[in-house]
């Protein structure tokens, strides 16, 4: 009944405003999915912030919500990197903070009373919507309006997107991908039209991306890099110049405003590409001037001596700038970008970061699923109806499949141009064979008499069926992407980092919640000065959650400073005392998870801080050979390394474990992540003492002792 008179509804309207209606629907339908999948992580959980960076985020957005613009501008942060401290206006993309204020202030003032942090969990699924909808124009600017719906909906359930898009992952890349397609959508307008309104627009678009993530870099390096394949490709035209002239210049001035940017537009090799093609841009047009105006002989001659000229004085000028320092070498993430064995073997601070790891081939398939089989049909589509503007998606799609296998980051990247490609190669494929099913194939000629043939309704009903079946096919892929990425975002991207769950052997949920206990702790059993000296993964949540002073967090800008903390824990208890005392510590952070087989724990990332402790001058002396056993295995049982059972994190993890119990069977100190019998149980604590060890022994606290004065 439903049906019939929605059909009856339908059919007020002409057919153009019924495909109107119907494309509206399913974009709508699609930006309230995602919406709504992004939601489903605070479903069992109470609105909160997720991993480690978010809480930065939460805590700066919070001071600007109370303390305005000017002040968060210039906050000298003293509870981070003590004793040094931090200067957030100057250090931050402030977009992210800026962007959520906004909201709040709106909404208050609209008499709709939220606190900020609700703000903060429900900004990244809000802007996802958003990016369905862009990514939806953008499809259609490059393709179709098929093709559009179908790309819109592919990154409405998407895993390589939900991953940072999630209620409470309120990070940067939040609203950085809106930011960053809605650039490149005004950027095609640009280039289509060759209007400076649209180019203006763009530079506007870009300065948000670069307000709000240092991915920008990949983005100023993609439009020059389209601008240059379409001189060499012969397509360069006034309207290329009109649309790269206008952003390279506006979007430069606008991008030099935020503070912790300044003059790198101008300053760092990364920025290059679009200075020297912005310079290109004026040579060409300059030339095609004299072309216009001159005669052959007169322009052979002027050209040969002007590129003469010309190319000595650029070459010359690089050189001397970036000899003198003007000119800024490449940063380590960019050099890893090049060269994914730069950073182990140069900058171990850069390489400890999971995030920066190369992305093996079963990330590539859960974050994608059937779209890494799609994308080659979609560039091969684009290939065949070959212009300008598609020009720029295959350069974006090449460049970016390669950036994502060398850094599982930039996963991100990638997946809203497979969307993109795979939704073109879904909808150029199915209008090919659904004619087939609208009964267009009658129209086709009919076979000469003179020659026998197959007859035309038996050569239509062969064709029907193969249509038939490949509509089905692809219908069932698609299909099953959207279990695939249910599934996906349900077991991956569901839960909060902090807040960790199991299933007991009855089936039954166990949260564990030792990281805010840990936090709560902190902040009600500690002086309000005290110092916490932990790795640098815990030093975000740390200060937002315990309000407590870190000497290291997850900016990562001081690698001296880190290389210490990683020198007291890769040290004895004589030299860790010595570090702490040095740096005024009060007391000590790590997290175990030997107890319930939390992987991601202290002593699994214990290698990272002996490599960067000895990284620098001061950590010569620790060696990561002197943590392995003979044979080269990093052991914690019986056989491991002396140093290794004599270091400060060792002891910290272990302290009391050898008298623990953990699974039924094993012997007591049995560690459920290395699967181990730990080598050493009976020790006593010299320089620290135990303050507080949360209920499933992941966070473990420890007080440093005022040691007597000697002869006393």
């Amino acid at each position: 009944m439903s049906g019939g008179w929605s059909s009856r509804w339908l059919a007020r309207f002409s057919v153009e405003k019924q495909e109107t209606l119907l494309k509206m629907m399913v974009l709508s339908a699609s930006a309230l999915l995602a919406f709504a999948i992004r939601l489903f992580s605070v479903l069992s959980f109470e609105s909160m912030i997720h991993e480690f960076d978010p809480y930065f985020n939460y805590r700066t957005t919070r001071f600007l919500t109370e303390e305005g613009f000017y002040a968060f501008h210039n906050w000298f942060d003293d509870r981070a990197w003590y004793p040094l401290g931090r200067i957030i206006g100057g250090t931050i993309y402030p977009g992210l903070m800026l962007t959520s204020a906004v909201f709040y202030h709106v909404l208050n003032f609209l008499h709709v009373t939220i606190h900020v942090r609700d703000v903060c969990v429900f900004l990244a699924p809000f802007f996802s919507s958003l990016t369905v909808l862009i990514t939806y124009q953008l499809t259609r600017e490059l393709y179709s309006t098929g093709a559009g719906l179908a790309a819109a909906a592919m990154i409405a359930i998407v895993p390589g997107y939900i991953s940072r898009s999630v209620a409470g992952s309120y990070d940067n890349e939040g609203i950085a991908i809106f930011c960053m397609l809605l650039t490149y959508y005004l950027w095609i307008k640009s280039v289509k039209t060759g209007q400076v309104y649209w180019a203006a627009l763009c530079a506007v678009g870009y300065f948000y991306m670069v307000s709000s993530w240092g991915g920008y870099v990949f983005l100023i390096n993609l439009i020059p890099m389209h601008v240059f394949v379409l001189m060499a490709c012969g397509r360069y035209s006034h309207r290329i110049y009109v649309a790269y002239s206008t952003v390279y210049t506006l979007g430069t001035l606008l991008s030099m405003q935020i503070s912790f940017v300044g003059f790198q537009p101008v300053q760092t090799s990364e920025h290059m590409l679009s200075l020297g093609v912005f310079g290109l841009c004026q040579i060409l047009s300059f030339i095609n001037h004299l072309q216009a105006n001159m005669t052959k002989e007169s322009f052979n001659h002027l050209f040969k001596t002007l590129v003469l000229i010309v190319g000595s004085i650029v070459a010359l000028g690089l050189g001397v700038l970036t000899l003198s320092g003007k000119v800024a070498p490449w940063t380590g993430r960019f050099y890893s970008l090049l060269d994914p064995s730069y950073a182990k073997n140069n900058i171990p601070i850069i390489a400890s970061v999971s995030e920066h790891q190369p992305t093996s081939w079963s990330s590539f398939y859960f974050d994608l699923q059937i779209l890494t089989f799609l994308f080659p049909a979609g560039v091969y589509y684009c290939f065949a109806k070959l212009t300008d503007h598609n020009i720029f998606v295959i350069l974006y799609g090449v460049t970016s499949v390669y950036f994502a296998g060398v850094m599982v980051r930039l996963m991100l990247v990638l997946a809203p141009v497979m969307c993109i490609l795979s939704g073109i190669a879904v909808s150029a494929s199915l209008s090919t064979y659904m004619k087939y099913l609208e009964g267009n194939h009658k129209s086709e000629k009919k076979p000469s008499k003179a020659k026998p043939s197959i007859p035309s309704d038996q050569r239509g009903s062969h064709k029907e069926l193969i249509a038939t079946a490949f509509v089905t096919i692809v219908s069932g892929f698609l299909v099953s992407y959207a279990f695939h990425c249910v599934w996906a975002t349900s077991r991956a991207y569901s839960s909060p980092s902090i807040v960790l769950s199991a299933r007991s052997h009855d089936g039954s949920r166990i949260i564990f919640d030792d990281f805010r206990e840990a936090y709560g702790w902190l902040r009600e059993n500690t002086p309000e000065n005290a110092k916490i000296m932990s790795w640098w993964d815990y030093g975000y949540q740390i200060t937002a959650m315990a309000n407590r002073t870190i000497l290291v967090d997850n900016n990562t800008w001081n690698n001296t400073h880190i290389s210490r903390v990683g020198q007291a824990m890769a040290s004895d208890e004589e030299h860790a005392y010595e570090i702490m005392k040095e740096l005024d510590v009060d007391y000590v952070l790590v997290i175990f998870g030997g107890v319930i087989g939390y992987s991601s724990d202290d002593i699994n990332k214990f290698l990272w801080m002996v490599r960067i402790g000895g990284s620098t001058p001061e950590g010569e002396h620790i060696k990561e050979w002197d943590y392995y056993t003979p044979s080269g295995e990093f052991r914690v049982d019986s056989e491991g390394s002396p140093t290794l059972h004599n270091c400060l994190m060792y002891k910290m993890c272990y302290y009391r474990f050898g008298q623990m119990y953990t699974e039924g069977g094993k012997p007591s100190g049995y560690d459920r992540v290395r699967n181990a019998e730990i080598g050493v149980k009976d020790f006593e604590l010299d320089v620290l003492e135990e303050a507080y060890t949360t209920e499933h022994w992941i966070v473990r606290i420890y007080k440093v002792k005022d040691m007597p004065n000697r002869g006393v």
